[in-house]
């Protein structure tokens, strides 16, 4: 019985909507940014909600330090800043193709990948913000290698679009990661990183970001050129070998 109540606990903080104003600029209607490489965007457009069309530069894209969560070498030359959102089934395609470009371009130290939060409350209401804040504590209790280790976990085994059975993953995430469940909970009910979830959704608006997943590459120059939605790894490949020339 014990368990069962901790279990259900996860739902409790995320069901607190966070600042209005934020989630409300994050969720935007499926116009298209226009994109430096072509693809056939047929299934790849990223999932939004009818709002209004926002303006936007990807020059606005907040800079990345050492707070961020980094898969690759911090001083890469390029770097790809995601917007994400755990529920989102074309974040879940597109976390699969990051992968892959870190698996080619990671370990050289030619690319990396900062992820950042960007759930869609409207579209994906309690689920999506209730793993943000986990994925955070994740991080807190062990660290960037940790945060990863759930983070690549959720996405193998979610359902999207609001199915994912959250009771039973969060645990059974925290435990793989051996992490402290008390401590977890507690910082889970915390509400600690409200205000860090509604400052990525900020900067995800900030830069153009329509739906997710939402992407900025900044180049070695400085450039930053926009990947929206779930772009293939050919287009993600082409844009990097574009960034690598300027």
């Amino acid at each position: 019985m014990e368990e069962t109540k901790q279990t259900n606990q996860y739902l409790i903080p995320a069901a607190i909507l966070i600042a209005g104003a934020f989630v409300a600029a994050a969720l935007y209607f499926s116009g298209s940014a226009p994109a430096p490489v072509a693809v056939d965007a047929g299934n790849n457009q990223p999932a939004v909600a009818q709002q209004p069309e926002p303006t936007g530069s990807t020059d606005s894209v907040r800079p990345v330090t050492s707070e961020d969560h980094i898969k690759g070498n911090l001083d890469a030359p390029i770097k790809i800043v995601e917007y994400s959102d755990f529920e989102c089934p074309f974040c879940k395609r597109f976390h699969d193709t990051m992968n892959e470009v870190m698996d080619k371009y990671g370990d050289s130290g030619e690319v990396a990948w900062v992820f950042r939060q960007f759930p869609l409350e409207q579209l994906h209401p309690v689920k999506a913000q209730a793993v943000a804040v986990a994925s955070e504590c994740a991080a807190e209790q062990g660290g960037n290698d940790t945060f990863w280790k759930f983070t690549d976990g959720y996405f193998d085994v979610t359902l999207t679009n609001n199915r994912t059975d959250i009771e039973t993953v969060i645990p059974q995430l925290v435990k793989e990661a051996g992490l402290d469940q008390t401590a977890f909970q507690t910082c889970f009910e915390s509400r600690k990183y409200d205000d860090h979830i509604a400052a990525d959704i900020a900067n995800a608006v900030e830069t153009g970001g329509r739906g997710t997943p939402w992407s900025v590459m900044i180049g070695p120059d400085g450039t930053t050129y926009p990947i929206n939605g779930a772009q293939p790894l050919a287009a993600v490949e082409q844009l990097i070998s574009i960034a690598q020339k300027n």
